[in-house]
């Protein structure tokens, strides 16, 4: 510890995951150093205009103990472009980062990855685990398999303890992408044809991934590992929204189409991946998370309610 308190950057600290785990670090006797686009003026920040293999990260790395690396490139439209995006930022763009870590005496860096490393789903086949061979789909999840792998050399050559985290599908308040949509369904009253779905999948409570973000801060002693990390709960598609439904206090409005009708529809229009996200199981084994003395302080329930609340951020 360089300084009477312990000092974190965290990368991506104005996104949705950022904003729930600086207030849990600072109330946890952590002073946070947030790398922002544009200054707040709340707390410490330092402006970095973009993340790539040039980026000059001394003046945010000054005496920081710890680095929570959240910011990454997750979507682009532009097919054509998109490669050199998700190599430039999510892969050589962490890897600078890391390496400029370790010139600065990091101890603990921590990478927030994504469970899409091992695929879309696991239908008919064991509970993805952290040792599996990767067979990651999309330029989003490739880029952050090539990151891992970096970063896992890296950590050979060095001192500082790097933790990989690979979460589901992360849900909470000022959640986008396909979480946003569905909580906008249900309040509109759209019906949907989910009711015949029968699969497991992963999800994963905001408050959940931040408290293991923190347990890895203050306990990781391994030059690399990797967790995957989820709520206690893996239900059904059709489950998690009903149950979101309940805590929105609204009737969710499913109905049964039977799963082969649902699924041909959904292959024809050319969303594969929203089949896949939808239909398909998504289940991991989260006994490693497990082992370290972790336990999600937050159930589904509870979750969904916090993430329809507005003032939980």
């Amino acid at each position: 510890m360089k300084n009477s308190k312990p000092l974190v950057l965290v990368t991506g600290a104005s996104g949705f995951v950022g904003r729930h785990i600086v207030p849990l670090l600072k109330q946890e006797g952590w002073d946070v150093r947030s790398a922002v686009r544009r200054r707040s003026g709340e707390g410490d920040e330092v402006v970095i205009n973009s993340l790539g293999p040039t980026t000059n990260w001394s003046t945010a790395l000054a005496d920081v103990d710890a680095v929570v690396h959240l910011a990454a490139r997750v979507h682009h439209q532009r097919e054509e472009q998109a490669v050199k995006t998700y190599h430039d930022v999510n892969i050589a763009g962490t890897l600078h980062l890391a390496r400029s870590a370790v010139s600065n005496g990091v101890s603990r860096f921590i990478f927030v990855s994504t469970v899409l490393v091992h695929g879309r789903s696991n239908d008919g086949h064991v509970p993805f685990r952290e040792n599996d061979v990767l067979t990651p789909r999309g330029l989003y999840g490739m880029s952050k398999a090539a990151a891992e792998a970096g970063l896992r050399n890296i950590a050979e050559d060095c001192a500082m303890c790097v933790t990989v985290i690979r979460p589901p599908l992360v849900y909470g308040s000022g959640a986008k992408g396909n979480f946003a949509m569905l909580v906008r369904a249900l309040k509109q009253g759209v019906p949907l044809p989910f009711a015949g779905i029968n699969n497991h999948r992963a999800f994963l409570a905001v408050q959940n991934l931040a408290s293991f973000i923190l347990q890895r801060l203050q306990k990781a002693d391994k030059n690399f590992d990797v967790f995957l990390v989820a709520d206690e709960e893996q239900v059904s598609t059709s489950e998690f929204i009903e149950r979101l439904a309940e805590a929105a206090g609204i009737r969710s409005r499913q109905f049964r189409v039977p799963a082969p009708i649902l699924s041909a529809l959904l292959r024809m229009s050319g969303r594969q991946e929203m089949r896949d996200s939808l239909m398909g199981s998504l289940v991991l084994d989260v006994s490693k998370a497990a082992a370290t003395g972790w336990q999600p302080p937050v159930s589904l329930d509870c979750g969904l309610r916090l993430a329809l609340d507005d003032s939980k951020m």
